[in-house]
């Protein structure tokens, strides 16, 4: 677990030295949502009515921004080699990596999405909800997420393949993200929805870095 947590904050420093992947991610983010009420007006009730699809939908467009980087980087300096031949098993490499993904732009979008809920006009019934979801949601974007970068590595156009492949696995955790804080602000039991989360949660932490592992020993041969 040592060398783990190693990996985890080398995988952070080196976002935080070159900190374009963060700052894209939430600038991404807080753009995509500012510009909808520019979109469909400035009515606080309609702004109300699709503020958790419009945060929801923008936090999965900007989860995707660094995904193809997520491997690339260390694929092309020989690092991944290393951490495969390192002793620590590589579906523990895949889920450090995809820890410092989340800190590095997921944790962010979870700190902007209430100031950008207050932007919307959302009933303030929704932000505890809201920030669960965000909470329980995020981390499993990565982790899906992880998949697909790996899939891709050294594909040329990565980054749209990513897209192509995730995007289909991303629809439940947006349904029942979006679901859970428009059941909390109609006055409903978000718990259902939040449970489900959990449960995609807890089903891809063990099989996500499974199966990027899997598709990067692949890569490596």
């Amino acid at each position: 677990m040592t060398r783990f947590w190693h990996l985890v904050t080398r995988d952070l420093r080196l976002a935080l030295r070159q900190g374009s992947d963060a700052t894209i991610a939430v600038m991404f983010f807080v753009l995509c949502v500012v510009l909808f009420p520019f979109g469909v007006g400035p009515e606080p009730n309609i702004l109300a009515r699709i503020a958790a699809g419009v945060i929801w939908v923008a936090a999965l467009l900007a989860s995707l921004l660094s995904l193809e980087r997520l491997f690339q980087t260390d694929h092309e300096d020989g690092s991944l080699e290393l951490m495969a031949l390192s002793g620590l098993p590589l579906e523990l490499v895949v889920l450090a990596k995809t820890v410092a993904h989340w800190l590095v732009t997921g944790l962010p979008l979870l700190v902007a999405a209430p100031l950008l809920a207050v932007l919307l006009n959302m009933d303030r019934g929704g932000f505890g909800a809201l920030l669960l979801t965000l909470a329980l949601g995020t981390p499993a974007l990565s982790l899906i997420g992880g998949i697909g970068a790996a899939l891709t590595l050294g594909a040329r156009r990565g980054g749209v393949l990513i897209s192509l492949l995730i995007l289909p696995l991303y629809i439940p955790v947006l349904i029942f993200g979006a679901g859970a804080i428009d059941a909390a602000i109609t006055g409903l039991s978000p718990r259902p929805h939040l449970l489900i989360l959990a449960a995609l949660l807890a089903g891809a932490l063990p099989l996500a870095p499974v199966a990027s592992a899997a598709a990067l020993r692949q890569a490596l041969e």
